[in-house]
């Protein structure tokens, strides 16, 4: 068996013509993998760490666990991380975490700009004089990984799946059956050697001035519980219907007695705006138009959060709120939230869950895929009810 299929065994991505481009890629980069052999020298235990997670909200939140975990088994170490721009002020709120670095990246910025995969690895490279003991990619993405390689650790781990592995020291396959989160602990423990108490737990460092800003805004709200909304999917796939949203606001405002908290971004205005002009004045407080540390600021003093698969529903749960979660092709065993109190909805399909959110069948393009499409508001409004009963 040739090197190229070799490679491509490990690949865990779907579309065969990009498959096969990153397998061939892999193929010509053993001879890096060969100097990486002849000039390693590990540092035990590190001293200098870099972590990369450039990916959006919810990706990095899944990984905040793994980083506590990794703080708690290494006290002493210089803990830096790299995220997108849009996570910079998330990221310094992770505890553990001693700087933030921001790179934005050409595939993962929403609108213009952003890195090529070679301006990532020149950014990168300027790094290097850190002298950095360790460095970890918590990306499976042959991209990011070679961002790594150019940022001169002596040690770096990341995931083979999507190519790039040959640059890496520690090359884990990522299981695609398993939550990101625990994929990301077994990274900290291939690259210490130790094994993390996978029960780790964060909390958001949420500074007092967006607090008071949160507890100002939910002042005004009447109502026997605060519930919030998230109306957008963040992607035509994963979007349950607006109406429906509204459907659930309308009747925990009328037959729950419950306040509604919208959440979105100004690019979300038209979807927000579907809920809130159904719902009155005193029952609602519109919060789309905040910075993600104040959102989490309110998220923090809800009595529950409803939401699709989003980094809102992340965020919910860094700070502890209990959530409804509306699934359909996106894995809840991959990417769903975990808290004790969090509740999940979704249909059982053959075909669901698909996970192909990047690239949906063409057949679940342009409306609402079936999985989506058949779970009704009674049901989100009966798992609402469930989960205030145990409040």
């Amino acid at each position: 068996m040739d090197a190229v299929a070799m490679t491509a065994r490990r690949l865990t991505i779907a579309d065969p013509r990009e498959r096969a481009v990153v397998a061939a890629a892999d193929a010509l980069l053993w001879p890096a993998a060969l100097m990486r052999v002849l000039r390693r020298r590990d540092v035990e235990p590190p001293k200098r760490i870099l972590c990369f997670r450039l990916e959006r909200i919810g990706d990095l939140l899944m990984t905040a666990p793994a980083l506590a975990a990794l703080r708690a088994l290494l006290p002493g170490a210089q803990i830096d991380l790299v995220v997108g721009s849009w996570n910079r002020d998330i990221a310094g709120a992770i505890p553990g975490v001693d700087r933030v670095e921001t790179l934005d990246a050409a595939w993962l910025a929403r609108g213009s700009g952003g890195l090529s995969p070679l301006g990532l690895a020149a950014a990168a490279a300027r790094w290097r004089r850190r002298r950095y003991d360790l460095a970890i990619n918590f990306e499976p993405d042959i991209r990011t990984n070679i961002a790594v390689a150019a940022a001169g650790a002596r040690r770096a781990v990341g995931f083979a799946s999507a190519g790039g592995g040959p640059l890496l020291d520690v090359a884990l396959d990522y299981d695609t059956r398993a939550h990101t989160t625990d994929n990301a602990m077994a990274l900290v423990q291939a690259a210490t050697g130790l094994t993390p108490d996978r029960r780790t737990g964060f909390a958001l460092r949420i500074p007092e001035s967006n607090r008071a800003r949160a507890s100002s805004l939910l002042a005004a709200l009447s109502g026997a519980v605060s519930i919030g909304l998230h109306v957008s999917g963040g992607r035509a796939i994963k979007q349950w219907p607006a109406e429906r949203f509204r459907d659930v606001a309308r009747r925990l405002v009328n037959e729950r007695d419950a306040a509604i908290v919208l959440t979105g971004t100004p690019a979300e205005r038209a979807q927000v705006d579907v809920v809130r002009s159904a719902l009155p004045n005193d029952r609602v407080v519109d919060v789309s138009n905040l910075d993600l540390l104040t959102v989490a600021a309110v998220l923090a003093e809800l009595d529950l959060f409803v939401t699709g698969d989003t980094g809102p529903m992340h965020l919910a749960h860094a700070v502890g709120t209990p959530i409804v979660a509306v699934f359909g092709p996106s894995d809840p065993r991959r990417y769903g939230p975990r808290g004790m109190r969090d509740t999940i909805v979704r249909i059982d399909l053959p075909c669901s869950p698909c996970n192909r959110i990047r690239q949906p069948p063409a057949r679940c393009v342009g409306h609402t895929p079936d999985c989506l499409a058949g779970i009704e508001a009674a049901s989100v409004l009966a798992a609402v009810d469930e989960a205030l009963r145990g409040r």
